[in-house]
């Protein structure tokens, strides 16, 4: 089965490509569903029919569904809360600001990503696309299950032996409820969800499509994502260059912006080199509905399979080297004053700007001291790893 995830700044026309991309391959024979986790629920206009929180049929071989963020939170989320609330009433905190304090900014979104791992175990589809929130929720949305995987295998067994021990005396001593049994379940399932549901985004058979218009504020967003979803392990596929102005007869003023535009495009192609770009001009109407949709996506994609397994590998590799071992990362448009590494027991913890990302070593390389590191001049970050010298592991024992 196969997953595409669009995203883009808000505004570059990502759920028109989104849903374009998904009727094309629908009329191609393919059993497809567009899944929209953005809140904006535009997918009911864009394809000029009722869009609900169910799978909704739109055409032969194509539905669509517009996640119930909410119902989700409350399902996936009620027994954590139920907690949570139950304590802030023993603090005396008002209902109504007690609801809004168990509520973790973003969690609606991350958890619609749920509604994926479903519909992926289903085997009801040849292909789901993603019509995702706009970026900066997406990178949020696809950062969480790896960064809850660290606390759950960390902090969360020792948690859970403090509090089974220090239960009784914790609620006799301060009146406030401990969390019992069903809320570390809770927990633990929804974990094992999140985790699966990573392991399927950053598979081989998933991918993202980095949807842009030929602006440079579009651009440098863009380029942020690319460097951000391969720190996190996610494939970018290629990117789309929506809303391009067409070049035959145009006035001094559309001339004017053809000019602008073609500058940016020139800039896009070195920026994301290596990908494949596709353009889409501006038409004489809006698309709307499945044919139109379908069209679009035609002329966007050309003689281009628009949903064949991404020929890119995975931003994460081991390799042998004469040295030793290495491990390489790629993070395109980084230099290395821009990246700082630590190692703490048999993690590597990267930071790229505000993302950070604790990548657990494979046992091989947790074994290995960290020998040197460096972000070469195509932006790949190079960790060579080599034995402890008997010495020092003498010295260790």
């Amino acid at each position: 089965m196969r997953i595409i995830l669009f995203t883009g700044k808000g505004g570059v026309g990502k759920s028109t490509v989104a849903s374009g991309t998904a009727a094309l391959a629908a009329s191609r024979g393919l059993r497809t569903l567009v899944l929209s986790t953005d809140g904006a629920h535009s997918l009911a206009e864009t394809f000029g029919a009722p869009v609900g929180s169910e799978p909704s049929c739109v055409a032969p071989n194509l539905s669509v569904q517009q996640v119930d963020a909410q119902l989700r939170f409350e399902q996936s989320w009620a027994e954590i809360q139920g907690y949570l609330l139950s304590v802030l009433d023993v603090a005396g905190v008002d209902a109504l600001a007690a609801e809004e304090l168990t509520v973790i900014p973003g969690a609606e979104e991350v958890l619609a990503l749920l509604e994926l791992r479903l519909h992926a175990l289903s085997n009801d589809w040849d292909l789901i696309v993603v019509d995702c929130a706009p970026t900066a929720e997406t990178l949020r949305l696809l950062a969480l299950p790896e960064a809850l995987g660290w606390y759950m295998q960390r902090v969360f067994p020792m948690q859970q032996r403090v509090v089974k021990a220090l239960r009784p005396m914790l609620n006799k001593a301060t009146g406030v409820p401990m969390p019992g049994g069903s809320v570390f379940t809770a927990i633990e399932r929804l974990h094992a969800e999140l985790d699966e549901v990573r392991g399927l985004l950053s598979g081989p058979d998933a991918s993202v499509r980095i949807v842009l218009t030929p602006e440079s504020v579009v651009l440098a967003e863009a380029r942020r994502s690319y460097t951000t979803l391969s720190l996190y392990g996610y494939r970018v596929d290629g990117v789309v260059a929506n809303r391009i102005f067409p070049t035959e007869n145009a006035d001094d003023w559309r001339a004017s912006w053809v000019m602008a535009q073609d500058e940016v495009l020139q800039q896009v192609e070195q920026s994301f080199a290596g990908l494949p770009l596709w353009r889409c001009e501006y038409g004489s109407g809006e698309p709307v509905g499945v044919e139109a949709l379908a069209g679009l996506a035609t002329a966007l994609y050309g003689a281009d399979d628009p949903v064949a397994t991404p020929r890119v590998k995975s931003p994460f590799e081991v390799v042998t080297v004469k040295s030793g071992v290495e491990m390489r990362l790629r993070l395109p448009f980084v230099t290395r004053d821009q990246v700082d590494l630590a190692r703490s027991g048999d993690e590597l913890v990267v930071t790229v700007g505000q993302y950070r990302r604790l990548l657990t070593l494979p046992a091989a390389l947790a074994k290995l001291r960290v020998a040197g590191a460096r972000v070469d001049e195509t932006g790949v970050l190079r960790v060579r790893f080599e034995e402890v010298p008997s010495k020092v592991r003498e010295k260790a024992t």
